[in-house]
């Protein structure tokens, strides 16, 4: 398993890499800057700020700078740290010295709201989209999963037919027109909760909701497929030939086995959702990462973009790194070697 997990991680570092280097060269190759907007600037102006964020450097420079101030983490101590010192880089402290800090982590700042960087952006709005992500995962789950496998046990029956209209339902209706509709009925009509905000137990619901129901379709109707391919397996039937009881066999071996595939999308549906929505965050007025990374690309706005695309690859390999993981807890065959 260590080793496995050790190659998985120097495997991590290379996507990373390459993920870096795709998105670096693609928002560059974007017509227009930074800083070009309605009302254009004058030329004197725009050749300062170039200057200024060394965006007149080539690009492999600007790249390798962006990059090492990312990876390459920079000890100091004493005045040599107050004269270094910007508001934008995130400060842990060292064991070894009380004097000296670890400067990690620095996305840079912000293109367009020059007041916050880069890392106050990420720090204030990334952990309110990760809430919404992990519990819109755990909705989808909740209601996908157990449709898909009553669905599966009661073949074409009602339960069956049930199932699928409600995943057919989740598929077919948008989140931009449910999370409306939500808002209208519940928050509305009925009053029973608040339509905007994110905070309190009661705002979470529509936006989780909203967000959950329209993912836990693609769980029902894929739980529902695996189901009916593992129940048809020669292992099933020799199970059952032994004489073990139904409610057994459902739960060890066709339930345990036929959830691999669905925890193969669960992974990479939580490093999305987790990296921010921007639907329902626009519709909800929720303040999490979706708004600031739509604005970052019509806004050019290249340090925003390289940093969420890179938090985003990271949460996206480490989900399939514990997906893998996962694996080998729910079916012993599977083997790391």
């Amino acid at each position: 398993m260590s080793e496995f997990i050790t190659r998985r991680v120097l495997w991590m570092v290379f996507v990373l890499f390459v993920v870096t280097v795709i998105t670096f060269i693609l928002m560059h190759a974007v017509p227009g800057g930074p800083f070009s907007t309605e009302k254009a600037l004058p030329e004197s102006t725009i050749e300062q700020l170039n200057e200024k964020y060394n965006l007149d450097d080539p690009l492999v420079m600007q790249y390798v700078e962006y990059m090492k101030d990312i990876l390459i983490p920079v000890v100091m101590t004493g005045q040599q740290q107050k004269s270094l010192d910007h508001e934008y880089l995130i400060n842990i402290s060292l064991p070894f010295d009380d004097n000296a800090t670890l400067r990690w982590v620095n996305f840079g700042p912000s293109y367009k709201s020059v007041s916050r960087p880069v890392n106050d952006i990420f720090r204030e709005n990334l952990p309110i989209s990760a809430q919404l992500g992990v519990l819109g995962v755990l909705i989808a789950a909740c209601i996908g999963i157990p449709l898909g496998v009553i669905a599966g046990l009661k073949r074409n029956t009602v339960y069956d037919y049930a199932g699928m209209g409600i995943a057919v339902l989740g598929v077919s209706v948008p989140v931009i027109i449910m999370a409306p509709v939500l808002q209208y009925v519940f928050g509305v009509l009925l009053g029973w909760l608040p339509v905007t905000g994110w905070g309190e137990p009661k705002q979470m619901i529509l936006p989780t909701f909203a967000l959950g129901f329209s993912q836990s379709a693609v769980l029902a109707r894929l739980t529902r497929a695996s189901m009916l391919q593992v129940m048809h397996e020669d292992y099933i039937r020799t199970a059952r030939a032994k004489g073990l009881r139904e409610r057994r066999v459902v739960v060890v071996h066709v339930l345990k086995n036929s959830m691999i595939p669905v925890i193969t999308v669960i992974g990479p549906m939580l490093a999305y959702l987790m990296a921010g929505t921007f639907v329902v965050e626009t519709i909800f007025a929720i303040p999490g990462m979706g708004k600031f990374f739509v604005t970052s690309i019509t806004g050019r706005d290249y340090p925003v973009i390289m940093g969420t695309i890179l938090v985003m690859a990271i949460f996206l390999v480490l989900a399939n790194v514990i997906v893998d993981v996962v694996y080998a807890w729910i079916d012993p065959r599977i083997r790391f070697t």
